[in-house]
């Protein structure tokens, strides 16, 4: 089941207001961009891609709306957020966690998945004798438990068999959510707050768990150096890896037409 905490409010706005929807005389049919961080913006070495952040920046000049949906914690997403000077919500913690302009156009911060579930997956992983890890930012994440994939998925996956626990695999990490939490669902309910729908965007990512959003969107980009799940569920699949393939997909989009 899907929980909710009160929303967290800040008066100050540097980011966050809900984006203007320009009207213009772009041909494109797609209104907003969704993009994944590690492996999407960044290159083989995890390093933020400065062509691909300008791109970004290019988005943003233009009206377009960019959603971040990783599977880092909030304050990192945030950070990066606030960087790009982005105005649309964050889907953080692989769909655990979104930020978002409430209706009173203040800040707001929503969990949406049950720690308890997550936690108690990893506890019967350490029970069973798995040499489980969880990552060093663990210590502020709040939805969900991020493993170091120092064990098959499919390993733990037995191991859960049972549990109302879902396990997937962001190349990165594993991550142990509460069933039914995951990327698609915090996207589709980040994007309602802009009138949107996954159909209208064009979405990029590289890991299994990027596959669900890759298929609902209007327009779905992985890349050669994406996992074989999200080749399959995306629309194209661009012959550049990591970011030089987000470069690549978004022009084949034509987004920025």
């Amino acid at each position: 089941m899907l929980t909710s905490r009160p929303a967290v409010r800040r008066r100050a706005r540097p980011t966050g207001a809900r984006p203007v929807l320009r009207k213009g005389p772009r041909t494109s049919p797609y209104r907003a961009v969704v993009t994944d961080v590690d492996g999407t913006l960044t290159d083989e070495s995890r390093r933020l891609d400065p062509v691909a952040l300008r791109y970004v920046r290019r988005l943003g000049d233009a009206g377009i709306p960019v959603v971040l949906a990783t599977g880092n914690v909030l304050p990192i997403a945030l950070a990066l957020h606030r960087s790009l000077g982005l105005s649309g919500p964050i889907v953080a913690e692989n769909g655990g966690m979104l930020f978002h302009a409430s209706a009173s156009d203040d800040l707001a911060v929503d969990r949406l998945a049950d720690p308890g579930v997550a936690r108690r997956a990893y506890r019967a992983l350490v029970a069973a004798g798995l040499p489980v890890r969880r990552l060093f930012t663990d210590r502020w994440r709040e939805s969900e438990v991020a493993l170091e994939p120092t064990v098959s998925v499919a390993r733990i996956r037995r191991v859960l068999a049972g549990q109302p626990v879902h396990v997937e695999s962001t190349g990165y990490a594993i991550h142990l959510m509460a069933r039914g939490a995951g990327k698609l669902p915090a996207l589709e309910r980040a994007l309602g707050y802009l009138g949107l729908r996954p159909e209208d965007c064009v979405i990029l990512g590289d890991g299994d768990n990027d596959a669900g959003m890759l298929r609902a969107a209007g327009f779905g980009v992985s890349f050669s150096s994406g996992s074989p799940a999200a080749r399959r569920a995306a629309r194209y699949v661009a012959r550049a890896p990591y970011s030089a393939g987000f470069v690549e997909g978004l022009k084949a989009s034509r987004i920025l037409d």
